[in-house]
């Protein structure tokens, strides 16, 4: 498919916003990267307030299409439907957000030691592409069945085995189905069209506001530490202290002693402030900071 619009590219980056699932996590990380959308109601082309882009409203499905065919430069998607698709895109950055796995799952009367039988099997997904691959990978026979949502509803009566995605794996258990094979993780990422990266300004652009985003996500998984300590104790407590390079260590006003601060990652905490303190840290703050940009 090639769009009325892909040989006079506009000068804005195009930037496609996902329906669904996975649109309120992509909004609320523009948000602490400082750049607000504002749409209506039953609005598809939001406003933006970073410069030099403009934005659509899209499916998923579709944002991989468009940025295949051109028409989007720069696009928020699961990975699970870029597999799906088999676009060619440029993937920038992997958000961690909605994290899911496309499992394959059964009736559990259906699985005997965890395998389901030989065959043929009906086998129904949304996922076409990625179904039939693994069907070959894992030398199951049987016949495809494209599902529109509700996948989970086909067993047994309409399938034998479905391929979704799960997030916890409570619906599959609440329809009496069990999963016996992982297929792929998906996660919400940022991807390009690699023709957009291949002209000066929209690269520019681009790689900006995926710099923004990672500053964002490195804060999210960081908390900022700030202590004091005597010079006796600096760098016992300084050599303890895991942090993104080397802490900051200033002089303390009018005292012997210093401030010492780094960013550490928030999953130290519980083991690293016990430690500090028993090593001459007093006066511990933690802060959590918005964006980190190294």
């Amino acid at each position: 498919m090639t769009p009325a619009n892909s040989s006079n590219p506009s000068p804005s980056v195009r930037l496609a916003l996902p329906k669904g699932r996975i649109q309120a996590g992509v909004l609320d990380l523009l948000a602490a990267a400082g750049v607000s959308v504002h749409t209506g109601a039953r609005g598809y082309r939001p406003s933006l307030s970073l410069p030099g882009f403009e934005t659509k409203l899209l499916k998923p499905q579709n944002v991989v299409e468009m940025l295949g065919a051109g028409s989007r430069d720069l696009g928020f998607v699961g990975a699970d439907w870029v597999e799906e698709k088999g676009v060619d895109l440029v993937q920038l950055l992997d958000t961690g957000l909605d994290p899911v796995r496309v499992v394959a799952a059964a009736p559990t009367a259906l699985l005997a030691a965890g395998r389901p039988p030989a065959g043929p099997l009906v086998v129904a997904s949304e996922y076409e592409r990625l179904t039939r691959q693994w069907m070959t990978r894992t030398g199951l026979e049987g016949s495809f069945v494209r599902t529109y949502g509700a996948t989970e509803v086909f067993p047994p009566e309409d399938a034998d085995v479905i391929v979704d995605n799960v997030a916890t794996g409570a619906t599959l258990a609440a329809n009496g189905l069990e999963v016996f094979d992982e297929v792929l993780r998906s996660s919400t990422r940022l991807y390009a069209s690699p023709e957009a990266l291949a002209l000066p300004a929209k690269r520019a652009a681009i790689e900006g506001l995926t710099l923004l985003l990672e500053s964002v996500l490195a804060a999210r998984s960081r908390a900022m530490l700030d202590l004091n300590v005597s010079p006796a104790d600096v760098e016992r407590v300084v050599e303890i202290l895991p942090c993104l390079d080397r802490p900051t260590i200033a002089g303390l006003a009018g005292q012997e002693g210093f401030a010492v601060r780094a960013a550490v990652l928030r999953s130290e905490l519980p083991r690293l402030v016990p430690a500090l303190k028993a090593r001459g840290a007093s006066d511990l703050v933690v802060t959590s900071p918005e964006q980190i940009v190294r």
